[in-house]
This record gives structure tokens, sequence and C-alpha cells, in this order.
């Protein structure tokens, strides 16, 4: 009598569902950053939109993420 065994799902749809997965967390956090500056640093927000760079935009968004896993990392 033999075992019949399930055919294994293709490894192409894990790694696509985890590609997708990382890509949502990663617009997650990007959205999530841009709202706290919005609602605390709304000056340099209107600034980059007045000018139309989005450099100062991109460094504010940058630095708090980046202060953000530094706290996480010290609470941990």
């Amino acid at each position: 009598m033999d075992i019949q065994r399930q055919p294994r799902r293709s490894s192409f749809s894990n790694r696509l569902f985890s590609l997708v997965g990382i890509i949502g967390l990663f617009a997650v956090v990007i959205a999530g950053a841009t709202v706290w500056l919005l609602l605390t640093d709304p000056v340099t927000v209107a600034e980059s939109i007045d000018s139309g760079e989005v450099s100062p935009l991109v460094q504010s968004l940058a630095g708090s993420i980046y202060d953000a896993l530094v706290k996480l990392l010290r609470y941990l």
C-alpha cells in the first residue's frame, strides 16, 4: 500500500507572497512616517510642497524612521 503524497506548492508563489509582504510593510512604514511628520513638523512638509523639492522631506522622513528604530532597539 503506497502513500499518496500531496504535490508541494510552487516555491515561486511562496516567494511572491513574501515579496509582496515586504513591499507592503515598507509602504506602511513610509506612510506612517509621513503622517507622523505631517503632524509633528508641518512647516517642513509645507515648505517641501511649496518649493517642489523633496530632499528636505526625505531627510526628515529618514531621520524620523531612524529615530524610531533606535528607540525600538533600545527598548528591546
